[in-house]
């Protein structure tokens, strides 16, 4: 049965190792892990407290519905 843990411990140890060694590049690692983990599992938390997302941002100005009048006194002649 501890062989099968083996490998299990191996790891921990290392891990545990590095973590005291290294931490700049354990927490590095750990960081990187956290991330890709996270944008899959904050979302439906945020939804479960109640967060609604805010209205689009309107990607153009609107335009007035009327006649274009032209501009006078900018000429560059």
């Amino acid at each position: 049965m501890t062989s099968l843990f083996r490998p299990f411990q191996r790891s921990y140890n290392y891990l545990y190792r590095t973590a005291h060694e290294k931490p700049v590049m354990f927490y590095s690692v750990v960081l990187g892990v956290i991330g890709p983990v996270m944008t899959v599992t904050i979302p439906p938390i945020r939804e479960s407290f109640g967060y609604v997302a805010p209205a689009a941002v309107p990607s153009s100005y609107p335009l007035p519905n009327r006649p274009r009048r032209s501009i006078s006194g900018y000429e560059d002649e």
